[in-house]
């Protein structure tokens, strides 16, 4: 079956799928997005997400396309339409299509896309053996808490983690501490088995599944800290791992040259994964038709 996108009102085949040259999402990046988890037909963390969009298009100064019962319904036909299992659904709403000038546009209409697609069980490999990952310094804008669809720093960082062999690239600052990967949020376990992770301030990207791990951390009893960690502190950790919306809990068990912990994954790691996957089955089937 051919691929179906939602496109600015026209559900079109997602080869003819298109916006104009001077959509400002083009031209100036001028958008932000959503990628939210498809799992058994329905949704998992919709609500989280559609408050993170809700607040990325605050922050941009964005005019949201439609309300959120309008949209979830969108949402709703275009995975139903592509009949997604088990995969994504990608949402972007830019400020939409003017004559290109860096000064927002008056009168311009929000441009809102979405596709959905089936996505293949990741090889179970990499939650048995754990990941590799590579430290590389964070040259992003300085407002990464916004999901924003410019991503070239986060694309060239995840092509030196690709060439290097690793699975992802954590990004440091300018105080050697680790922010976020391009894609996902970054963990460590402390010896003292203390869970650790950056605080959601503008320097990293509020993930949903790190919003949801920490509350299930919480209510599990486990010890949690939101502070700044550095790289020789990640490499001395006894466990790491990273979370996103795609991946949910993946056990990192080497940091650029270092091994991390025993060199497999940990306990922590694997029992927070087995709390999300429960987490997101359940969630998924409160939000299902």
């Amino acid at each position: 079956m051919s691929r179906v996108a939602y496109v600015n009102g026209r559900y079109l085949p997602h080869r003819e799928a298109s916006v104009h040259v001077e959509d400002r999402g083009f031209q100036f990046a001028d958008g932000v997005y959503e990628v939210i988890a498809v799992k058994n037909g329905s949704f998992v963390d919709e609500a989280p997400h559609l408050a993170r969009l809700r607040r990325s298009l605050g922050e941009m100064r964005m005019t949201a396309p439609m309300s959120d019962a309008a949209l979830k319904s969108v949402m709703r036909e275009t995975v139903r339409r592509n009949r997604v299992k088990d995969g994504i659904l990608y949402l972007q709403v830019t400020r939409g299509s003017a004559p290109r000038d860096f000064a927002f546009p008056k009168g311009a209409k929000p441009s809102l896309i979405m596709t959905a697609r089936a996505q293949k069980p990741l090889d179970p490999r990499i939650f048995s053996e754990g990941v590799a990952v590579v430290t590389l310094p964070d040259i992003r804008w300085a407002r990464p808490d916004i999901k924003s669809v410019a991503l070239l720093p986060n694309a060239l960082a995840k092509q030196r983690a690709k060439e290097a062999g690793a699975y992802e690239a954590w990004q440091v600052d300018r105080d050697g501490n680790v922010t976020e990967g391009t894609s996902s949020n970054a963990w460590i376990v402390t010896a003292k088995n203390e869970i650790v992770t950056r605080k959601a301030d503008n320097a990293i990207l509020n993930g949903v599944t790190r919003q949801m791990l920490l509350k299930l951390s919480a209510e599990a009893g486990l010890k949690m800290s939101e502070r700044p960690f550095s790289v020789a502190e990640a490499k001395d950790a006894r466990e790491a791992f990273l979370t996103s919306t795609t991946n949910f809990v993946v056990p990192i068990v080497r940091i650029d040259d270092a091994k991390v912990g025993e060199g497999r994954p940990g306990p922590l790691a694997q029992r927070l994964r087995a709390l999300y996957a429960a987490h997101a089955a359940s969630d998924a089937a409160g939000n299902a038709p």
